[in-house]
């Protein structure tokens, strides 16, 4: 029974930081680098063909962005919708970190969240790439294919046609 307790703690210990690993490069894929200018990331999407930029602010001690970090950042059909149609920022809404506005002013990620009236997270907001606000969700959201059809919102242009995403939402249940 004792080398069944130390072979059990063993392969725990050898799985456990793959899993980890393997989490954590997830999470780091969906997220794309930046310097922090973001006229220079607009014009990064445009060449790259992207549709826009989706900015997710959020803060450490927030229990939803967690959330939204571990189970639907890190799945694979999240990555595969997102990535080839958006360029995707983290903006920490409590953050130092200097960063260059969509006017070309510099600024902190802490004073840019205030000064696009952030408050609670995550928020969630698509831009085009002229730096256009195009839709802003706040609070997660309740799954992972929510969030999916809040991409396919913007870049089918649901949101063109003065349709509430909460609408669109509801027409994409019904057709399950």
């Amino acid at each position: 029974m004792g080398s069944l307790v130390l072979h059990f703690h063993q392969v725990f210990i050898f799985i456990t930081p793959v899993d980890v690993i393997a989490k954590e490069d997830a999470y780091s894929q969906f997220f794309d680098q930046s310097w922090g200018n973001l006229p220079e990331e607009l014009g990064n999407a445009r060449e790259a063909g992207k549709q826009g930029l989706i900015l997710f602010f959020e803060m450490d001690e927030c229990p939803f962005c967690a959330r939204m970090r571990e189970t639907f950042f890190t799945r694979k059909d999240v990555q595969d919708y997102f990535k080839p149609r958006f360029l995707i920022l983290p903006i920490d809404i409590e953050g130092d970190t200097e960063l260059v506005d969509f006017t070309a002013k510099e600024t902190t990620a802490k004073a840019f969240s205030q000064k696009n009236k952030v408050r609670a997270t995550p928020v969630i907001i698509f831009y085009d790439l002229e730096g256009k606000q195009l839709y802003r969700h706040t609070g997660p959201t309740k799954d992972a294919q929510e969030f999916i059809w809040m991409g396919q919102y913007i870049a089918t242009g649901a949101y063109k046609n003065k349709q509430r995403f909460s609408q669109y939402r509801r027409a994409q249940r019904a057709k399950k």
